[in-house]
């Protein structure tokens, strides 16, 4: 195979469990699913990958960097790429490749490229690009009684739907490289909003769920760790209490028809690119910066050390997997979002800088070497739900490991309890789980210094205002024109020229959907 395209797709809030090759004996949700899987069956699927901050710009400064959150400077959604930091694009960029970002990236201040040569279409505001229904009923439905996450059918026509704009701009971006370019490869990352709230989507996939019919959340308020510190400041800090039943299981329901929809975007996303031979010598990647605990643990969001929103999909696929039915892989060892520059490098033939906390899993994808053996992090070192709150994660083979910076920590065994339901500390860790414990313990303390971290973050901090962005006027995404200038990309939806309040006003043949066709 000569040097590959790489087309990365992410999405934002997307639960490892909403994916409908994951089996309900795995903790799957029966949600339908067709692109992804098929993509399943044509890759290795790493089943238990997990990011380094569950939270959205944290989490994607360590993906592009290649860094742990102390090492990417990741610590919150204002956080800003700190300059002199080689990113995945960029070392790429200079490998060879045209590198492009479509879409929402979440990126604090006014470093908004970070290594991508082109950025034609996103949320290039230092702030983010959900998009909020444009509607003023406050009988609309919602979930915390905020409209910014209004539940049900969009109001925003499907052409507007920020998922379309990045898929159309993706497959124009591509078409405009290879006839300028055609030898050079590309890396393409296009990245999708949905199915991060608020949750809307369109009619037929918002009636295609039945709150009464779609399952209850997999883990259950209670367990152990119900009363922990965090776990109380989390529910008080969303407000999560305050959802009654009725109300979580018609978001959950459209959090269904969210992924739904997320995965029929994408399937016509790839067929386009399939039948103009774009994919033929193409390596595709999905996965989501962080999941969404979708009511388990009675919660909701993100920002947590809950499986439900520090474990994601991630699928890589190869045009020969592609090709060979027979050379789909299932990875169970646990794998960490950083380790997608290295092994992306490794696909490309680029040189992969130092300093790197993530491993090549190339010979992993290929099924001729096994994932590294090894701790892998997840971290929030921001005092969010109270003080002493911050914790590192640490996942090792079956064993799930927190330390707080001033909480009781927690083990537990994921083999046994998926759910997260015992602390094995609070209950006498023996045998194995002994044995991990102190292992991770060790490897916990010598690799966090939560202390120094706090430093490090308060430097950072003061690093983002000298970056911040001042774009008066802007919306939360915009167009990069192909002449250089800034635009306002939804001008149509949250600023429009309104011509009548109603079509009876213009048109002297509407008829609507309930009143017979024909002139009177």
């Amino acid at each position: 195979m000569s040097r590959p395209n790489i087309l990365f797709l992410l999405s934002d809030e997307h639960s490892h469990r909403f994916m409908g090759h994951i089996s309900r004996e795995m903790g799957g949700e029966d949600v339908e699913t067709p692109t992804f899987d098929a993509l399943a069956s044509g890759g290795a699927v790493f089943t238990d990958a997990y990011c380094q901050m569950p939270l959205c710009t944290p989490s994607r400064l360590s993906l592009l960097s290649g860094r742990e959150v102390c090492g990417a400077g990741a610590w919150s959604n204002n956080s800003v790429m700190r300059p002199g930091v080689p990113t995945l694009p960029g070392v790429l960029a200079e490998a060879g490749y045209e590198t492009c970002l479509v879409g929402k990236m979440h990126l604090g201040g006014s470093r908004q490229y970070v290594g991508f040569q082109h950025r034609p279409y996103g949320d290039l505001t230092g702030k983010t690009g959900h998009q909020a229904d444009p509607i003023d009923d406050p009988n609309a439905r919602t979930i915390r009684g905020r409209t910014t996450t209004a539940v049900g059918v969009t109001e925003i026509p499907e052409s507007l739907l920020q998922e379309q704009v990045v898929a159309q701009e993706a497959v124009a971006w591509l078409r405009e490289h290879e006839a300028a370019n055609p030898d050079k490869p590309w890396f393409l990352m296009a990245s999708f909003s949905r199915p991060h709230f608020p949750l809307t989507a369109p009619r037929r996939w918002i009636d295609r769920y039945s709150p009464q019919e779609i399952d209850e959340p997999r883990a259950p308020a209670g367990g152990d760790s119900h009363d922990h510190p965090m776990s109380v400041g989390m529910r008080k800090g969303f407000r999560a209490d305050e959802i009654d039943h009725d109300e979580m299981m018609r978001a959950r329901a459209a959090y269904f028809a969210c992924v739904s929809y997320l995965d029929e975007l994408l399937g016509d996303l790839l067929a386009r690119l399939e039948a103009t031979g774009q994919l033929d010598n193409t390596i595709i990647v999905y996965t989501s910066d962080h999941g969404e605990m979708a009511g388990e643990h009675a919660m909701w969001w993100k920002n947590g050390w809950y499986e439900a929103c520090t474990r994601v999909p991630l699928i890589v696929s190869t045009p020969g997997q592609r090709a060979d039915d027979g050379a789909a892989r299932r990875v169970s060892t646990p794998v960490a979002l950083v380790d997608l520059f290295p092994t992306l490098c490794a696909f490309a033939g680029a040189d992969a800088p130092d300093g790197l906390d993530g491993r090549d899993l190339s010979g992993a994808v290929g099924g001729h070497a096994e994932a590294p053996d090894r701790p892998v992090f997840c971290d929030a070192l921001t005092p969010r739900w109270g003080a002493g709150t911050e914790f590192r994660a640490a996942r090792w083979r079956q064993f799930k490991y927190v330390q707080f910076r001033d909480a009781p920590e927690l083990l537990f065994d994921l083999a046994s309890d998926p759910l997260e339901q015992r602390d094995l500390i609070a209950r006498g860790a023996t045998g194995d789980a002994a044995e991990a414990l102190a292992h991770l313990r060790e490897v916990v303390n010598d690799t966090m210094d939560f202390d120094a971290a706090e430093e490090s973050r308060r430097r950072d901090d003061e690093l983002s205002k000298t970056y911040a962005l001042h774009a008066p006027g802007s919306g939360g995404n915009l167009y990069h024109m192909p002449r250089g200038h800034i635009v306002n990309a939804e001008a149509a939806l949250y600023a429009p020229t309104t011509i009548a309040e109603s079509p009876d006003d213009l048109f002297t043949d509407f008829r609507r959907g309930d009143e017979p066709a024909g002139d009177v």
